[in-house]
């Protein structure tokens, strides 16, 4: 049995296809990753200045 060139070119295109199909998986999950930590951060920015400024306390300082 020999190897001919189509062979190989038939090969190299198939490894190419699955390259990009993964690539293009993985870049799909990351962008739903970073959306989902920015939702979070964000959330957590407006909780925590809420809690912030409904439990402030307020100390005044006179002067005699």
């Amino acid at each position: 049995m020999t190897i001919s060139r189509d062979d190989i070119e038939a090969k190299a295109r198939q490894i190419v296809s699955v390259v990009e199909e993964t690539r293009d998986s993985v870049k799909d999950t990351a962008m739903l990753a970073g959306i989902a930590v920015a939702a979070v951060v964000v959330i957590a920015f407006f909780f925590g200045r809420r809690r912030g400024s409904r439990n402030k306390t307020l100390v005044e300082v006179y002067r005699v």
